[in-house]
């Protein structure tokens, strides 16, 4: 029997370790801040949008305009953070950048300067100068580009330019964020409906940016086998809808969406088509019809994303009330309106962009009226 200590001629061991002290301090510092930051914040409100008891539906908003960054993007920005850092993709001194027209680089930015790393937005140029604003507030950098289309691979170009890492949100936000729960946004909603007189909502609503939180909704509700359905709202000059119900996924579209931070000119890796129940296509003018109504009806002034989920939740409303049904619905709030003063709020951008709402506020006070929809 051969000694196993005898190791002559025998392969060596090839061992490499790229351990690194002063980084692991690093990243378990990054870690514990991000972490922190979801310690220090309260969940976000479920407000109740009025409608008439003797309907015996409820419809609510989940506000994530109080996030500390003031959108949805908040929750997606920290898991892609918490996802990155993990992976090692994050490192100190170098950039992280992302493609984004706006809420989600703010968030980012915010996360970037918590942790202590430079951060680039790659956005349209036609992003609302509030978003830009607010970016920079953060200590995030701009880089402004003439084709929406060309996000990603500018993007990607600057991260190999500098060394730094594109987070790339369309890819990793169904994958960064435990749809299992661990306080996301959907076992949030289930929470505070608990004691609701409808507990279970027969619909939540949710718009697509990047198809993350839609894919979060869907996967959470068969989780927990609930009976609710997930409505997804698409704008005009998006491709998701057509994506869905022709289930072609490389369908594209040459015009980007005018309803910031929804609506996509390509199917993105995050959305989940088979997580989805319902999708509805809603035009310009109605989102915006609808985000003025919320400011007249609960007094709340919300971005054009909002507008575009609850016109979807006011038209399925009316289904159920035609068919004598009872229960609730959730949409999403998903950020302030003050970052759209000079677009959704002004006429002038409206006439130049050839919008019309007229129609759709007409439906929208028809129905809040009289309980009919006409449209």
């Amino acid at each position: 029997m051969a000694d196993p200590r005898n190791t002559a001629g025998a392969a060596a061991t090839v061992d490499v370790d790229r351990s690194d002290d002063a980084y692991r301090a690093w990243l378990k510092e990054a870690v514990r801040k991000v972490q922190a930051d979801a310690n220090r914040s309260a969940d976000t409100h479920l407000l109740r949008f009025p409608l008439p008891e003797e309907w015996g539906i409820d419809l609510y908003l989940k506000d994530e305009s109080t996030h500390p960054t003031g959108s949805l993007k908040h929750r997606l920005a920290r898991s892609l953070f918490l996802y990155a850092l993990c992976n090692g993709w994050i490192r100190p001194g170098k950039p992280v950048i992302e493609a984004s027209s706006g809420s989600t680089a703010i968030s980012e930015a915010y996360f970037a300067g918590l942790v202590g790393v430079p951060f680039v937005a790659v956005m349209p140029r036609t992003t609302s100068y509030e978003k830009i604003s607010l970016i920079e507030f953060q200590g995030g950098t701009c880089h402004l580009v003439d084709d929406p289309r060309t996000v990603y691979e500018v993007s990607a170009r600057l991260a190999a330019e500098t060394g730094g890492h594109y987070m790339d949100q369309f890819t990793y936000a169904e994958r960064a964020t435990d749809w299992r729960g661990n306080n996301n946004i959907a076992e949030s909603i289930y929470s505070q409906l608990r004691m609701e007189r409808y507990p279970e909502p027969a619909w939540i609503i949710a718009t697509a940016g990047t198809g993350g939180t839609s894919a979060t909704l869907g996967r959470y509700v068969r989780y927990q086998q609930y009976d609710t359905r997930i409505c997804v709202a698409d704008p005009e000059n998006s491709c998701f809808f057509d994506g869905w119900v022709s289930g072609d996924q490389t369908v594209h579209c040459e015009r980007g969406s005018r309803i910031e931070g929804i609506g996509r000119p390509r199917i993105e890796p995050s959305f989940v088509p088979g997580a989805i129940d319902r999708m509805m296509k809603v035009p310009d003018g109605a989102s915006i019809a609808a985000v003025r109504t919320l400011e007249r009806v609960l007094g709340r002034r919300a971005g054009g994303s909002t507008g575009t989920g609850l016109w979807s939740a006011l038209r399925i409303v009316a289904e159920m009330r035609a068919a004598g049904q009872r229960g609730s619905l959730v949409t999403l709030l998903c950020d302030p309106g003050d970052r759209y003063l000079d677009k959704y709020y002004s006429d002038r951008w409206l006439a130049e962009q050839g919008i019309e709402i007229a129609p759709y506020t007409a439906v929208l006070d028809g129905f809040l009226a009289g309980g009919e929809w006409q449209g």
